[in-house]
């Protein structure tokens, strides 16, 4: 294994022995984890992420979370994020783009959409799920 891909591969938390595996061998957490080893590889300033939680329980969710905003410190990288996942707009996210009738409804940050007068945008960022990743956000 090349010295930039153990670097790589263990900037995301991935043991190293995870290197020889076939995808069908790792979980789905590590397989999400070496994607993202493999795009960080061509050292990029901007990463997208087309709902990287997705398929993840609570708990690996969170901590692939926690890894984007390590990652997104560390590196000094943009994240390009596609996501319903509010957990991670909360965790994560400092700015923010709602789409919805083929459109941006609108964007800012995540604090300023409770403020927005649209049905669907209110109910998004002010019911029950929303408060509780609220609330997960300001408890990391």
């Amino acid at each position: 294994m090349a010295a930039l891909g153990g670097l790589k591969i263990s900037l995301v938390g991935l043991p190293q022995l995870s290197c020889s595996k076939f995808p069908s061998e790792l979980s789905g957490g590590m397989r999400k984890r070496a994607a993202l080893a493999r795009a960080l590889s061509l050292d990029p300033q901007i990463v997208f992420l087309d709902e990287p939680t997705a398929g993840l329980d609570p708990i690996g969710a969170a901590a692939y979370d926690d890894l984007i905003g390590e990652l997104q410190q560390a590196l000094g990288l943009t994240v390009f994020m596609v996501t319903h996942d509010l957990d991670s707009l909360y965790a994560i996210c400092d700015r923010i783009a709602v789409l919805a009738e083929k459109r941006v409804l609108v964007e800012g940050p995540i604090e300023d959409m409770t403020k927005v007068d649209h049905p669907w945008v209110q109910e998004y960022f002010t019911g029950p799920r929303a408060r509780a990743a609220q609330q997960k956000g300001q408890d990391r």
